[in-house]
């Protein structure tokens, strides 16, 4: 219900923040600073605020702002008690350390250190200055036996490498930023600029960071990179049964399908399988009666083909269901959404960044049924 909750004093200052599922900015406070300064006493500042997405309930106690994130419609004052019920338990904390005697914090901090940017160190330094981004995506689809999808969705994230000299402000744009939902960023990004204009706009942190993530749920938008013709049949008399299985490439927008592999659970019944393979070689652990076909690049000119024998238990009955087919594959400089970095601006320092964005696409939970 509660998705994020921040607190924030008297001065206006977050000094604690807790997150239950995704990161939300710290940006998203812009609107309650805005009613704040609006109000003429911190009591008057309306407990609940409506922004484009989400909305903002809080409580004002003991100097502190007490301020919850919700993304759905609930009742305000349910959400108005667990606060409370949280500032209640702040208090008796703070009582009981007052009462416990000098404290082991230092009265001065580290120089050299410390910027108006919580995330971001100052006097930051680099001989080659470089901004580099991946953009990584992940299939989760079902494909039923004629290869119809049956549900299909997109997990993508954007990793970030930068190494900038002082206090770089950076801008990414994407050419169509309007297919994403269910966006999460770090803390560094201005959520009000995305929300106006859905771009990104943030000062760095230094090094690696996750910079969002961010989902694909319209199933149009998903497309299936390869496609499976399978065939796997158990007999009714006979300790046997047959297997037959051809991949090729779909729509991989002109790239390679590569560490393609393809993993089967068999029932417990199979003994073994005496199969060829036209490309790369198979593997079945009688033990945990799994199959595992390694097939590496996809070629399109020729496709690679599974086909043989399946050795079952003699006087057991025919395998109620046949088992799916676990895909694993790599696509490299695609993303498999469309999504496309269209440009990466800095402000704020003269020099000229080496600067560069990857793409891939691969499989997360990807099945195809038989």
């Amino acid at each position: 219900m509660i998705h994020s909750l921040f607190l924030i004093n008297h001065s206006g200052d977050i000094f604690l923040e807790k997150h239950w599922k995704s990161v939300i900015s710290r940006s998203v406070c812009d609107y309650f600073f805005e009613a704040k300064e609006k109000a003429v006493e911190p009591e008057n500042v309306a407990p609940v605020l409506q922004t484009p997405h989400h909305y903002l309930i809080s409580i004002y106690r003991g100097k502190l702002f007490f301020l919850s994130v919700i993304q759905t419609e609930v009742p305000p004052l349910f959400v108005i008690e667990f606060l409370h019920r949280v500032a209640d338990t702040i208090q008796v904390n703070r009582s009981s350390s007052d009462s416990g005697g000098g404290s082991n914090v230092g009265d001065t901090l580290p120089t050299g250190q410390l910027s108006n940017v919580p995330w971001r160190r100052a006097g930051v330094k680099y001989t080659n200055n470089e901004a580099y981004f991946d953009v990584i995506e992940e299939i989760d689809a079902i494909l039923d036996k004629s290869g119809t999808t049956v549900f299909a969705e997109i997990q993508g994230v954007i990793e970030a490498c930068v190494r900038l000299t002082g206090m770089p402000d950076l801008t990414l744009s994407f050419m169509n930023p309007r297919l994403l939902d269910d966006v999460s960023f770090h803390p560094c990004v201005r959520f009000k600029r995305w929300e106006a204009e859905r771009v990104l706009s943030f000062i760095p942190p230094d090094g690696n960071f996750t910079l969002m993530n961010y989902h694909v749920s319209s199933q149009n938008l998903v497309a299936i990179p390869v496609y499976v013709k399978q065939s796997i049949s158990f007999f009714e008399t006979g300790p046997c049964g047959r297997l037959d299985i051809t991949i090729g490439p779909k729509q991989n927008m002109g790239k390679t399908v590569e560490n393609m592999m393809v993993t089967i659970h068999m029932p417990k019944a199979v003994l073994s399988a005496n199969l060829t393979a036209t490309q790369g070689n198979y593997t079945y652990d009688i033990t945990t009666k799994v199959l595992v076909w390694d097939i590496g690049k996809l070629n399109p000119q020729k496709l690679p083909n599974l086909r043989g024998s399946l050795s079952i238990q003699a006087g057991t009955p025919k395998p109620e269901e046949n088992p799916s087919l676990n895909i694993d594959l790599k696509i490299q400089q695609v993303a498999i959404s469309g999504l496309k970095v269209s440009r990466l601006d800095m402000y704020g320092e003269k020099y000229k960044p080496f600067k560069g964005v990857k793409y891939l696409t691969k499989a997360g939970k990807f099945q195809v049924r038989t």
